[in-house]
């Protein structure tokens, strides 16, 4: 076999590795926690970092803060987060997690998200670009370069409140 079709395998075979890795450590969360992923990933950085504000919040998840909005609306209507605003700053909010949410977060499953972001912090600044090279390529490939940017498995996009408004109002 030539040496170009044994790459094109290699490749093939590892994206079907990292969609099954995504969608199977995704199902054991839901499975395990019944909440996805997303708001999972969500919970183990609050907790890690409690309390902590939407910024950095949505920082730490290398989203924009409007996509964290909505995960935060959900959790907090399932009792696992609370918002306490600020006496001095009535527009700073702090995050954190209820007892409920603690508890949740105590036994749960890794998620996907949380090993990427953990893996990528160990790569250097060489190996990142490289990645992301060829990451940039694939979507090209793949005529993927308009679709937003969504959460693992997950309907939220990761675009500014704005930006996501017009592209809704525009379908």
């Amino acid at each position: 076999m030539p040496a170009k079709t044994i790459l094109m395998s290699e490749i093939m075979d590892n994206i079907r590795r990292v969609f099954k890795a995504v969608k199977d450590q995704s199902k054991k969360a839901e499975h395990e926690t019944g909440i996805t992923g997303p708001q999972l990933w969500t919970i183990k950085i609050i907790a890690a970092f409690s309390p902590i504000n939407l910024k950095d919040l949505a920082s730490r998840m290398f989203v924009h803060p409007a996509t964290v909005v909505g995960i935060i609306d959900r959790l907090e209507a399932k009792g696992l987060v609370s918002r306490t605003r600020s006496k001095g700053d009535r527009r700073n909010v702090a995050i954190d997690l209820t007892d409920s949410g603690r508890e949740l977060v105590a036994g749960s499953p890794e998620v996907a998200q949380g090993l990427l972001v953990k893996g990528l912090k160990n790569l250097s600044a060489k190996e990142l670009e490289n990645m992301a090279d060829c990451l940039a390529k694939l979507v090209k490939i793949l005529h993927a370069q308009k679709f937003p940017p969504q959460l693992l498995l997950s309907p939220e996009v990761n675009l500014p409140r704005r930006r996501r408004e017009k592209e809704e109002s525009s379908i």
